[in-house]
């Protein structure tokens, strides 16, 4: 189906999709860069608490400043409301609300509101979906509503694969994505993040830059966030060790993501990984899966492994497995194919169908009784993919709550949080009835 001529055809009738986007950080900066050259969209306004980061974005993306205005109520043709309160935005006359705060507390409060207001959610906030996506995509579906993860960024982009395989057939034996790991990085923190990165030293010293959020894209957290997403989504079930990190490069893909009574790293078909571009002797590996993602599918029968074979598609040396990749994401700059999507066709670039997986708060070093956790990126834990059954039956904590809750309990270098080690703030209330919902349709996975 052609979203394109979709959009012409609103446009033309005057009748464009209205958008509110919550957060103007990284992602949603790059939406409003290419808003303005999409027909048949109108962003109606921005809700951010630093309205001066708001204003700041615009700015940045050339929008005329004549064209924004200071609150939905002052809203006319052609103008874009910047407000600090994201409930006033969710209020308007909006087809959309984009989440893209980062925060998976108030990502959960935001997609809420939005869905019980009639609106179409597209959750940027993926920590919030590795919280309480399924619960949220079912209220959704009750409501009669969308609620997607946002194209652009890995997640939705691999569950487009994994969509490609099966319609065509295939059964999914991996779904994921690459990134630099090393030995060590589970340990990383704040003080020492930048000896991991290749920034400039210009740059780490600008103060552009947040080390907490850096440190959860190479400790392992947010790959772990990401691929509880797709499986959640795609129903697939990680291994009970979490994600391996094998290295390789493009070529390796199904030959590493294939089990390892195949001589392969996982632990079974119908998982989720994520591979390496260093080898674990710290070297870059040339051609890897940095930036890109994949699925690896399994020939059905010999014909099909004849097949693998006689093309270029890098199947692995027993021609029964091969592998799709897209080298890059666009993030924030994709966007509208989430949008258009659900308003015009009624799909969702991904949402959970279950709970398949969860990612756990896991301790970096040994923590004592009365430490205070950090949360995502931090010094006390990282976020480890594990099986939502093993989660909840062992009780543990999904890093998304392990901010600011303080420790009952001992918990040594490498084991996970439980929900009793910690005291949970009663603030989190909402929250913990999504969590709560989420954890009890394990059962039914």
């Amino acid at each position: 189906m052609n979203l394109h001529e979709l959009l012409r055809e609103r446009e033309a009738a005057g009748e464009p999709i209205r958008v509110g986007l919550i957060g103007s950080g990284r992602f949603g900066t790059m939406y409003l860069s290419q808003a303005r050259n999409i027909p048949g969209v109108r962003v109606v306004g921005v809700a951010d608490i630093n309205v001066a980061r708001a204003r700041e974005s615009f700015e940045r993306v050339g929008w005329p400043a004549e064209d924004i205005v200071d609150s939905v109520a002052d809203l006319a043709e052609g103008k874009t409301a910047v407000v600090a309160d994201a409930m006033e935005l969710i209020a308007a006359d909006l087809d959309v609300i984009v989440e893209a705060t980062g925060n998976p507390v108030v990502g959960i409060t935001h997609a809420l509101a939005a869905i019980e207001s009639g609106k179409h959610v597209m959750m940027v906030t993926v920590e919030a979906d590795a919280l309480a996506g399924p619960a949220l995509a079912r209220r959704a579906k009750d409501a009669g509503v969308v609620y997607a993860l946002a194209y652009g960024d890995q997640p939705a982009l691999i569950i487009e694969l994994v969509d490609w395989a099966r319609t065509s057939g295939f059964d999914v034996v991996c779904a994921g994505k690459g990134a630099k790991y090393l030995p060590g990085y589970h340990q990383m923190n704040p003080d020492n993040v930048w000896d991991h990165w290749e920034f400039s030293d210009e740059l780490k010293a600008s103060g552009q830059l947040n080390p907490y959020m850096h440190t959860s894209f190479r400790d392992g957290t947010k790959a772990a966030i990401e691929m509880a997403a797709v499986a959640n989504a795609a129903q697939l079930r990680p291994g009970e060790n979490g994600l391996t990190f094998s290295p390789g490069d493009l070529e390796e893909i199904a030959t590493v993501c294939r089990p390892q009574a195949a001589g392969g790293a996982l632990e079974h078909e119908g998982t989720v990984d994520v591979m390496s571009s260093y080898t674990r002797e710290g070297d870059w590996i040339p051609h890897n899966t940095q930036e890109g993602v994949f699925v690896v599918v399994k020939a059905t029968n010999e014909y099909v492994s004849s097949c693998f074979t006689e093309y270029p598609w890098h199947p692995d040396p027993s021609g029964q497995y091969a592998a799709l990749y897209r080298p890059y994401h666009y993030v924030g700059l994709e966007l509208n194919m989430s949008i258009a999507n659900a308003v015009l066709r009624g799909v969702a670039t991904g949402a959970a169908t279950g709970f398949y997986a969860d990612v756990v708060a896991t301790a970096k070093k040994d923590l004592a009784a009365g430490e205070v956790l950090d949360g995502e990126g931090g010094f006390a834990v990282y976020g480890k993919l594990v099986p939502a059954q093993t989660s909840v039956d062992k009780g543990y904590l999904p890093v998304a709550l392990a901010h600011h809750v303080p420790l009952k309990n001992a918990v040594a270098q490498g084991q996970s949080v439980r929900w009793d080690d910690v005291e949970i703030d009663d603030s989190l209330a909402q929250a913990l009835e999504l969590r709560r919902e989420t954890e009890a349709l394990v059962a039914g996975s």
